[in-house]
């Protein structure tokens, strides 16, 4: 890694990227990235103006653009993508979206994927908190007949979201599913819980195809999230716990953590 550091330093090809929203998930992604020599952080968009920011703050898409990034990082939300996506990619500019569950939104998936054909940027999705994206769009090809998804987190992850009005979170007491749905339901449903299954979807069998079940546990360590895969090739089985960002209970903190590894990588400091 050490090399390929120094390569990319002596081009002088440092990665220049520029962020969508400054929440947890962006000021996170900032933070982390502002120490590495072959990544330049040049701007942030976001409204309200963010405070305490290390980077210029701008408070429009195209002035954020003028900056001429190589990369934008969508860390805004579903509306965020919605309002800005667009824009970025039929500049020309590649796109590293978080909010994977907007793309539920048949519509706005269209006309992302539109712009892209039509030679603008990529539009780029990353694994998130889920593990085995790239063993499932293998299997895909390999032949896929089913994905099933479940989701388990604790009451709290769940709060000021529609879990609310299904099932009485302060009385549950043991692991309990409160909805069985397709994964564009669920997307749609729970923005900021659920846009692990909107990745899960687009790499194997699309939307209306991937089960999703999503249970609250009182005995939840983190979010929990797993899935079985069957078809031709076998079957994938995984599963994972990740604690969650201090600053957010209904985020995986390998969720910022995949935009940095999908970053790095963009930038050569990661082969693999």
């Amino acid at each position: 890694m050490i090399a390929v550091q120094r390569l990319v330093q002596n081009w002088g090809c440092a990665l220049k990227i520029a962020v969508i929203g400054y929440g947890a998930i962006g000021s996170f992604v900032v933070e982390h990235l502002k120490s590495e020599a072959t990544i330049e952080v040049c701007g942030v968009f976001s409204i309200p103006q963010a405070e305490a920011c290390s980077v210029p703050v701008v408070d429009s898409v195209e002035a954020l653009l003028a900056m001429q990034p190589d990369l934008v990082v969508e860390c805004a939300g579903h509306q965020g993508l919605k309002d800005s996506g667009e824009a970025v990619i039929r500049h020309g500019t590649d796109l590293l979206v978080v909010s994977v569950g907007a793309l539920a939104d048949a519509t706005l998936e269209r006309s992302l994927r539109n712009a892209a054909a039509n030679g603008g940027g990529r539009l780029l999705i990353p694994g998130g908190a889920l593990g085995g994206i790239d063993a499932l769009g293998a299997a895909r090809e390999a032949g896929l007949d089913s994905v099933e998804y479940s989701g388990r987190k604790a009451p709290t992850a769940w709060k000021g979201t529609p879990a609310e009005k299904m099932i009485g979170l302060a009385s549950v007491m043991q692991a309990t599913t409160f909805l069985e749905c397709d994964a564009r339901t669920a997307a749609l449903q729970f923005p900021q819980n659920a846009n692990v299954v909107a990745a899960l979807a687009l790499a194997g069998l699309g939307f209306e195809k991937t089960k999703v079940r999503l249970i609250v546990d009182p005995s939840a360590n983190g979010n929990n999230h797993s899935f079985v895969a069957r078809g031709k090739f076998g079957e994938i089985a995984t599963t994972i716990r990740s604690v969650t960002l201090p600053s957010n209970p209904k985020t995986s903190v390998l969720a910022p953590f995949s935009l940095i590894q999908t970053i790095k990588k963009r930038a050569g400091l990661i082969l693999a």
